[in-house]
C-alpha cells in the first residue's frame, strides 16, 4: 500500500490507485458538499502571489464547506513582502494551520516552503505545473464517460504548466495524453505524452480536446503578439472538435479569450464541459484536502 501522501506538488506524490480513489472521493463529494468536516475548527493558509478567480474561490468554498477557515495571505499581507524567508513563514505558518496553499511563480519556492513545513503543502500554481487543474480535470472526464483508464485527451496550443500536469497526472490514471503546439512552445518530453506539431494528428481518437489563454499575466506585448501568431492554427474551432472522436468535449482551465485559444461557439456550445470543469476544482480538491489532512 502506497504511504500516504504528505503535500501536493506536482502530482507525482499519488500512485495510480490513490489518485482514482481521490477522484471517487470527489465524486461522493459533488453529491453531498457538506459530507465531511475533516476541517472542522482548523485552518488553512491560501498564499496568493498570482491573481486567481476560480482558485481562490474553489478553495475557500471548499475549505469552508469541510468545515474549515480559509485563510487568505497575499503578500502584501505578510511579511514576505518585507523579505522574510520562505523558510522562516514555513515554519510560523505551521504553528497554525492544518495545510498550506500557495499560488505563485517559482517552483523552487514552492519546494522549499514544504521542504521547511510540517503540515502539507499544495501547490495552487506554479510556472511549471498546475496539478490541482489537473484533478478537476480528471473528475469532468470520469463523470462525463464513467471511467479514465483507456481514454485520450488532445491538448491543443502552448505547452504550459496546465499541459504538463495533465501529462503527470494524466498517466497515472491511465489516460493518453497527446501535446499539439508549435516549435518553440512545445512541452518537454514528460510522463509518455505524445508530442507532434499537428493538432489534426493529436485529436485523432480523443475524447477530449483541451486548450489554454495563449498569453499569460507576465507576458510582454511584443512576446503577446508573437505568441498569438505562432498559436493561431492551435485554435479550438467546431471544425478540431469534429476531427475528435465521436462525442468528444471541449475543455479549457480559463480564463478564456474567445475568438483567440477558442471559438466562442466551441466556448458556449453542447460539446463543452468547461464550466462542470471549473465547478470540479472544488470537489477535487476538497479530496486532496482530506487526504492530506485526514488522520494517518
Amino acid at each position: 500500500m502506497s504511504a500516504q501522501p504528505t503535500d501536493f506538488l506536482t502530482g507525482e506524490e499519488l500512485s495510480g490507485g490513490q489518485l482514482l480513489e481521490l477522484l471517487e472521493r470527489a465524486v461522493w463529494m459533488k453529491a453531498n458538499p457538506l459530507g465531511s468536516d475533516v476541517l472542522a475548527r482548523r485552518s488553512v493558509a491560501l498564499i496568493f502571489q498570482r491573481h486567481s478567480t476560480r482558485t481562490r474561490v474553489s478553495f475557500e468554498a471548499g475549505i469552508t464547506e469541510l468545515g474549515g477557515h480559509p485563510l487568505l495571505l497575499r503578500t502584501e499581507d505578510t511579511q514576505l513582502a518585507r523579505g522574510e524567508s520562505i523558510r522562516d513563514t514555513a515554519y510560523v505558518l505551521s504553528r497554525n494551520v492544518a495545510a498550506i496553499g500557495i499560488r505563485t511563480g517559482p517552483d523552487a519556492l514552492v519546494r522549499e516552503l514544504a521542504q521547511h513545513a510540517s503540515v502539507p503543502v499544495i501547490n495552487m500554481l506554479t510556472a511549471e505545473h498546475h496539478p490541482c487543474q489537473a484533478l478537476a480535470d480528471l473528475l469532468t472526464l470520469r463523470q462525463e464517460f464513467g471511467h479514465l483508464q483507456g481514454l485520450k485527451l488532445a491538448y491543443v496550443g502552448d505547452g504550459n504548466n496546465v499541459a504538463r500536469s495533465l501529462a503527470i497526472v494524466g498517466a497515472l490514471a491511465g489516460v493518453e495524453v497527446a501535446v499539439a503546439a508549435p516549435s518553440g512552445y512545445q512541452l518537454d518530453p514528460v510522463a509518455g505524452a505524445q508530442l507532434t506539431d499537428d493538432p489534426m494528428v493529436a485529436v485523432q481518437g480523443a475524447n477530449a480536446v483541451y486548450t489554454d489563454v495563449w498569453v499569460s499575466m507576465n507576458d510582454s506585448p511584443e512576446s503577446a503578439a508573437a505568441r498569438v501568431e505562432a498559436l493561431r492554427p492551435y485554435q479550438l474551432s467546431d471544425q478540431l472538435l469534429a476531427a475528435a472522436a465521436p462525442g468528444a468535449i471541449a475543455l479549457h482551465c480559463l480564463p478564456a479569450h474567445p475568438g483567440e485559444e477558442v471559438t466562442e461557439s466551441v466556448l458556449y456550445g453542447e460539446r463543452q464541459r468547461i464550466w462542470d470543469q471549473a465547478e470540479n476544482r472544488r470537489h477535487a480538491q476538497k479530496a486532496l484536502l482530506e487526504l492530506l489532512c485526514g488522520p494517518r
